[in-house]
């Protein structure tokens, strides 16, 4: 069963909240962040503090962590951030164009996560999570919040139903790509004792949405300091890492869609040709972005023109990878004609979030630095915990989570 617990949150006073909050860090590039630079209080200051170096700097460089650690403890000194005094949980609700998800913010098991009772989807990157392991090292603390999903569990519900009709929220702002944030501060000690009560009695396990290298990062640095006997009670706030577990009816997948650098070679025409040994191929006829409207379909712009594909059913498996409409793309596509076999280290393929829509994959192929884009249908909630329940994962880049929950909101001191 899942175990949980309350903690004593780091987090900005409601005044600031709104200034502090951002996206977080792996969804945003060093440009973006820079962008922010002038705000004192933005938690890209923390997060990539980069931004407060020379614009050469290696990201990945001792001075950008030591930074991240003078940034984070200037914003305590200032008390633009203030620590709870007593262990909480926190309700976070987001809504994006009308729809509302509702998550508990806590402290997930580590052990959990080895033992497989939080449940992956995707392989990681050990440069990725080395990058996290050096920023939690340095800063003493878990910044980015690993977004979790679970079986509706009906009681868990009417509690932060209840809590939220009953107390006015912490805070409630709508940041600049217009999703609404808001959080209330569960320290109702009968509350806080119920709700990890029902996790540890109904809720055998949950699975990462989003963020599985902040999930990797938090498990290693908490070894290493097991491994250098820190680690005497088993309780130390390093056995745990901050996520955010929202119910499975609530959530929306978006499409992850992928462009490629060239053709391998080939012209368009013969590309055409031998993308039809394993699809329908059908020209749009239509200026308009072509969105695939179910599974096994796809859009692909090529010389500015849309085109629809549909698998034959040739193309794929029924097994639960391989039914997956990016496991179609990447074995029928991109490793068997374009020669991009592994999707994790091959430059010449990127991906595209389906938040940036598909007007990005134009752009993207328009300006040349692309040949072809394709894009895809979503994958369901559904099948992600299949995939987690079997053991197995998905092709990198397969599920795109919208609306983001914030960093800076809360962080999680270790």
């Amino acid at each position: 069963m899942a175990r949980i617990i309350p903690f004593k949150g780091l987090r900005p006073t409601q005044e600031l909240a709104s200034k502090v909050a951002t996206l977080p860090y792996d969804v945003v590039n060093v440009a973006e962040a820079r962008a922010f630079r002038s705000n004192p209080y933005n938690f890209y200051h923390v997060t990539r503090a980069e931004i407060d170096l020379p614009e050469n700097v290696d990201v990945h460089s001792i001075q950008v962590y030591e930074k991240a650690k003078e940034n984070l403890d200037q914003m305590i000194e200032d008390k633009v951030l203030l620590q709870d005094n007593e262990p909480c949980y926190y309700i976070y609700q987001l809504v994006m164009n009308g729809r509302a998800q509702t998550g508990l913010l806590c402290g997930s098991s580590i052990d959990d996560y080895d033992n497989g009772i939080i449940k992956k989807h995707e392989f990681t990157r050990p440069e990725k999570e080395l990058d996290r392991i050096n920023h939690i090292k340095a800063t003493r603390a878990q910044t980015g919040i690993v977004f979790l999903a679970y079986n509706d569990q009906v009681d868990v519900e009417e509690i932060i139903a209840s809590w939220k009709k009953e107390h006015q929220p912490t805070y409630d702002f709508v940041a600049e790509d217009g999703v609404q944030h808001t959080l209330w501060v569960v320290n109702d000690y009968a509350r806080v004792a119920t709700i990890t009560r029902l996790f540890a009695e109904d809720v055998p396990c949950t699975y990462i949405a989003d963020g599985h290298h902040r999930a990797a990062s938090a498990a290693k640095v908490c070894q290493e300091m097991r491994d250098s006997e820190l680690s005497i009670t088993g309780d130390e706030s390093f056995n745990y890492f901050v996520t955010c577990i929202f119910p499975a009816s609530q959530l929306a997948i978006l499409d992850y869609n992928r462009v490629a650098k060239d053709l391998n070679g080939m012209s368009a025409t013969e590309f055409l040709d031998v993308l039809k040994e394993d699809f329908e191929v059908v020209n749009t006829n239509n200026a308009a972005p072509y969105r695939p409207a179910k599974p096994h379909e796809f859009g692909m712009y090529l010389n500015h023109t849309w085109y629809q594909l549909t698998a034959k059913e040739t193309a794929y498996t029924t097994d639960p990878i391989g039914i997956l409409d990016v496991t179609i793309l990447q074995n029928k596509v991109l490793s068997k004609i374009l020669a991009i076999h592994d999707p994790r280290t091959d430059k010449r393929v990127d991906f595209v979030g389906g938040i940036r829509g598909l007007k990005e994959l134009e752009t993207r192929v328009n300006s040349g630095d692309m040949a072809v884009a394709f894009s895809c249908y979503p994958v369901s909630i559904q099948q992600l915990f299949t995939i987690a329940d079997s053991g197995n994962v998905m092709p990198p880049k397969s599920t795109w989570f919208e609306p983001k929950t914030r960093d800076g909101l809360v962080i999680y001191p270790i």
